[in-house]
């Protein structure tokens, strides 16, 4: 079993930052990509930011300059920092990481999910 624990969130005021934090536990044997998306009420799910496991990073266009996002991969964890907040990021917003675990005498690759984290943006 694999477990994507978030951490961060809240309530903000406009202007102000965040910083989101996911660890990843289980039998890893390598995370490819791990990132963050989003889904504001009413709306489809979105990528915010991801990050591949040689450094590469995406950001959706409505994040960046605002948005970094980091990992630390000696210990499964993904940061995202943003600053600038705006109304329009008020969301749940969830960890992902596609990643191998080892299963008997293979690896299998999966994507997964923790159970999302509330940004709330007061303007």
């Amino acid at each position: 079993q694999v477990q994507l624990v978030e951490s961060g969130g809240g309530l903000v005021q406009a202007g102000g930052s965040l910083r989101l934090s996911c660890a990843a536990s289980g039998r890893i044997v390598n995370i490819n990509v791990m990132g963050w998306y989003r889904q504001p009420p009413g709306k489809e799910r979105e990528l915010v930011a991801e990050i591949i496991s040689g450094g590469t990073t995406n950001y959706a266009d409505s994040v960046k300059g605002r948005a970094t996002i980091s990992r630390d991969n000696a210990k499964n964890m993904v940061t995202l920092q943003m600053n600038s907040l705006k109304y329009e990021d008020t969301a749940v917003y969830y960890c992902a990481a596609q990643l191998r675990t080892a299963q008997g005498m293979g690896v299998a690759l999966n994507t997964y999910w923790g159970q999302g984290t509330q940004v709330t943006v007061s303007s």
